[in-house]
């Protein structure tokens, strides 16, 4: 009979916990010396010239220009975008690199790579330091960023941080989906919805992040430890 015990450890295995800690060790020690920081997430299979590659380098440039570290996942496509507008601002561009079967091949835009065995390890660096999240439009990898990140403030496990969805035309569908039947059938509350923002203009995402941690800034201290 076969046996699908998901959470048996054999012996050779309980070394997996060195890596976890590990994991997690590298966080710690690196991401505090890049606060503040904001987290862009997104797709990794847009290329230059897409509007949203672009949109996302803007970005990131100008944020950086603002003195904000730009964290990312460290591969291509979005977060390619956004190390590489922080890169030519002259600012922090930091990856957090996952290691996969098929590698993914950290962007060469990078002033700081940290590389992680675990996706779970690597989400808790993705949130735990950001001072705000923007979403560019992405596939699972994204939409589940977005839905972690708001249950995690739902639910007061992490302090109300902007989240930024980019890009009406994509993430249109998806708000209106929440309103017209996850809140309507009494999933979330139409509070929840408030957790997050759609923009669509830049320099409007820049202004209001930067016055938004100029405002917090005196109330975030101590909050990472």
């Amino acid at each position: 009979m076969n046996s699908y015990i998901i959470n048996e450890m054999k012996k050779e295995e309980s070394w997996r916990l060195f890596k976890i800690i590990g994991d997690f060790i590298d966080g710690f020690e690196v991401m505090p010396n890049f606060l503040p920081s904001v987290t862009i997430f997104g797709s990794a299979r847009v290329e230059e010239g897409n509007k949203y590659y672009e949109a996302a380098r803007e970005l990131a440039f100008k944020l950086s220009k603002k003195g904000f570290s730009i964290v990312t996942g460290g591969g291509p496509g979005i977060m390619e975008a956004a190390n590489r507008g922080a890169f030519e601002a002259g600012g922090n561009s930091i990856g957090l690199n996952i290691k996969l079967p098929k590698e993914q091949k950290p962007n060469k835009y990078l002033t700081e790579i940290l590389n992680f065995n675990y996706f779970f390890a690597r989400k808790v660096m993705l949130v735990k330091y950001a001072t705000a999240f923007v979403l560019f439009p992405g596939g699972f990898g994204t939409l589940d960023e977005i839905t972690e990140t708001l249950t995690l403030i739902q639910t007061k496990k992490l302090k109300p941080f902007p989240v930024i969805l980019y890009g009406s035309e994509y993430w249109n569908g998806f708000v209106q989906w929440l309103n017209d039947v996850v809140v309507k059938d009494g999933y979330i509350d139409k509070e929840d919805t408030e957790l997050f923002k759609q923009m669509d203009d830049i320099n409007e995402i820049v202004d209001y992040i930067d016055q938004w941690y100029i405002k917090n800034s005196t109330k975030l201290i101590g909050e990472n430890d």
